[in-house]
């Protein structure tokens, strides 16, 4: 096997949890070329990865572009190609290269398991997304455990990268907040990040908001309502240098999403707030975690509006119990108290 690819078309979180099987990929075939397709603005969790040799981002252009680029994975005669994003557009992307094993999910049961040599197993919610990944490499000879996630940051950083990086310099203990979360339901309520952040700050704790472009304003939200006035760096970093104020940083407390991941695969402590997803399937793997998750029944309302009001999973995560993991993860002494009013 000399030619390999891989296809995550998701989000940022799920290409975390896909590195796992790059490492034991590259030692069952070493001199194999490993390449990897992903959506455009998720193809930097990848960057540095040392056993990936190429990452390739869909294209999204005219029909024009979009043909020229199935030409393009057709003629890089692939041996195998391993579909780990289990939707139809990965699915007739894998078919279209015309590699002669094609291995790909298909919890559904739609048309695309004819797209593919072998289907995997369909037991999707019934086992942490990294070692649902794993199925698929024992259709590749693998059979050892996978590991934990990473991201690679690199040793060496550019000006741009310098300049983000020297809002955060080493040894100052700082605490990285993440506030956004992709559907309204699984966010912790802002006014609860703005104590946490105020409690840290009283313990002589930097604080930094974190975010995309689009986040600015909520990021502003925070500020309004803090008296601390953490660092806001919303908007100001690309994924990689996101990545290195990570691996900085002392914890990261934040929803369920890329970032938590991301934190994780860097190395940083993570405190992630779920609701609506189970963190036995969805939850961070790194060496020090910890979840805070209610457990409730929430699939009703999990794409919709929440019918719990006051009562709903996110709401039931207390400020009390965000600090007492915040204090347990970074080992502080305590100089004030948490006043809650």
């Amino acid at each position: 096997m000399k030619n390999i690819l891989l296809i995550k078309l998701r989000f940022i979180g799920d290409v975390v949890l896909c590195t796992p099987l790059l490492p034991l990929i590259r030692k069952q075939y070493p001199q194999a070329k490993i390449t990897f397709l992903v959506n455009p603005g998720t193809a930097e969790i990848l960057e540095n990865n040392p056993y990936v040799d190429e990452v390739w981002k869909l294209s999204r252009q005219s029909l024009r572009e979009q043909f020229k680029f199935i030409q393009k994975l057709r003629n890089q005669k692939f041996d195998v190609v391993l579909d780990l994003t289990d939707g139809d557009r990965s699915a007739f992307l894998a078919w279209a290269t015309g590699a002669p094993v094609r291995i790909g999910y298909n919890r559904e049961h739609r048309w695309r398991g004819k797209l593919y040599t072998q289907v995997l197993p369909s037991e999707y919610g019934t086992m942490h997304m990294v070692d649902y990944h794993q199925q698929a490499l024992g259709r590749l000879g693998i059979h050892e455990a996978v590991g934990k996630p990473e991201m690679f940051v690199p040793s060496e950083a550019s000006q741009s990268d310098k300049d983000v990086l020297s809002q955060v310099p080493n040894g100052q203990p700082i605490v990285l907040i993440h506030p956004r979360a992709r559907y309204d339901n699984k966010a912790w309520p802002l006014e609860r990040f703005a104590k946490v952040a105020d409690w840290l700050s009283e313990q002589g704790i930097r604080i930094a908001l974190i975010g995309g472009q689009e986040d600015i304003f909520l990021g502003q939200q925070i500020l309004n309502v803090t008296t601390s006035k953490p660092e806001n760096l919303m908007g100001q970093t690309s994924l990689s240098q996101l990545g290195a104020v990570m691996k900085r940083s002392q914890l990261l407390i934040g929803n369920d999403g890329g970032p938590m991941h991301m934190a994780a695969a860097v190395g940083c402590p993570v405190i992630g707030l779920f609701g609506p997803t189970d963190p036995a399937v969805w939850g961070p793997r790194g060496s020090k975690i910890k979840v805070i998750y209610k457990g409730i029944d929430c699939e009703k309302c999990f794409y919709t509006e929440c019918l719990r009001g006051e009562e709903s999973c996110m709401r039931q995560i207390s400020v009390e119990e965000v600090y007492q993991a915040a204090q347990s993860l970074l080992s502080i002494p305590v100089k004030s108290s948490l006043k809650i009013d």
